[in-house]
């Protein structure tokens, strides 16, 4: 028997220019403002060498071509595009999205997530999803998604440690760069978003985030 939704009306699109968060800020992506510091970040010298291995697009050693990319993200609403900035130093470090928006079901995904090697393994990348996720369940939606390359064992890895729920793989889903792609599936459901969400904050703190480093790790501060 299904569950009946009798009051249910639909959720919002995002049309957020900016979140507030403790170690970054999410701006809604400017490629005139933020493409120095993104290029900088994601292409230039130190930058990640497997950041475009999953990605449908990229590497970009050219600068023309990485303007023509930020341009095509900044011009749509699904996907919505944010530039992670870092608190400490102003600068735009990476960037991710909220995307395949369907308003009417309550269902969003946070994806193209291209964060910088400054912010890998740091609490700013763990904030900049826990503030789009907040965002997300803030608006109304039922369900957050996660999809990657099931090959992906970095991406896979974020999911379960964020907190979502593996779900499924859907096989020969897509062709990547000349490459099949078999895609996991992930979700967040509103139900679960109370606990998932103290979670982050918990984790996020300043009594667990000292000096040294975290003092427990996400999934401890779900428990």
């Amino acid at each position: 028997m299904s569950t009946p939704l009798p009051d249910w009306k639909g959720a919002p699109a995002p049309a957020v220019q900016r979140l507030e968060g403790r170690f970054i800020h999410l701006e809604k992506l400017d490629p005139a403002q933020h493409g120095d510091d993104l290029f900088d970040a994601l292409q230039g010298p130190g930058a990640d060498p497997r950041l475009w291995d999953y990605l449908p697009y990229g590497p970009f050693p050219e600068r023309g071509a990485f303007n023509a990319w930020l341009d095509n993200h900044a011009t749509h609403s699904d996907p919505y595009f944010f530039s992670v900035i870092d608190r400490a130093s102003g600068r735009a470090q990476g960037i991710l999205s909220l995307m395949s928006i369907v308003p009417e079901h309550g269902r969003i995904e946070i994806g193209h997530v291209t964060f910088g090697a400054p912010m890998q393994r740091s609490p700013k990348s763990t904030e900049a999803v826990y503030l789009l996720a907040r965002h997300a369940f803030d608006l109304g939606y039922r369900r957050l998604e996660w999809k990657c390359n099931n090959a992906n064992d970095r991406s896979r890895y974020a999911a379960e440690r964020l907190g979502f729920s593996f779900e499924g793989v859907f096989r020969q889903h897509s062709v990547i760069k000349g490459h099949n792609r078999d895609t996991a599936w992930y979700s967040i459901i509103d139900s679960e978003w109370p606990k998932v969400g103290a979670g982050f904050e918990a984790w996020l703190s300043e009594a667990n985030q000292a000096g040294t480093g975290q003092l427990k790790t996400l999934a401890e501060c779900r428990a």
